[in-house]
């Protein structure tokens, strides 16, 4: 089945020239399967823009985030926690899913 998932359209870029290869979502998000094909469009006006495959799926805490999970986000490690506080003051709880892109 494919569903339906939204990324903001600043990311768009990096995601389909594969510089973003995760993405850190609350447990509202967490519903993704590894395998799944997701059809994904943009946040602020819901316009699909690929398909995406989830690779894998795994917690994750503030605390334990890494350069490595920078990088596969295509931003610095401060930039990263800044994002994540920004998106969801508070939370120190998260899930990571890879994915790759099938269709653009």
């Amino acid at each position: 089945m494919n569903r339906k998932f939204t990324f903001f359209s600043r990311f768009i870029p990096d995601i389909l020239a594969g510089r973003k290869t995760i993405t850190i979502r609350d447990d509202s998000e967490s519903w993704p399967k590894p395998g799944e094909l997701l059809e994904v469009h943009t946040f602020e006006d819901d316009r699909w823009f690929c398909q995406l495959r989830v690779l894998e799926i795994s917690p994750l805490a503030l605390a334990d985030f890494k350069e490595e999970h920078a990088q596969q986000e295509n931003m610095s490690l401060p930039e990263l926690r800044q994002v994540i506080a920004d998106i969801y003051p508070g939370q120190d709880a998260f899930w990571l899913i890879r994915f790759e892109v099938t269709a653009q």
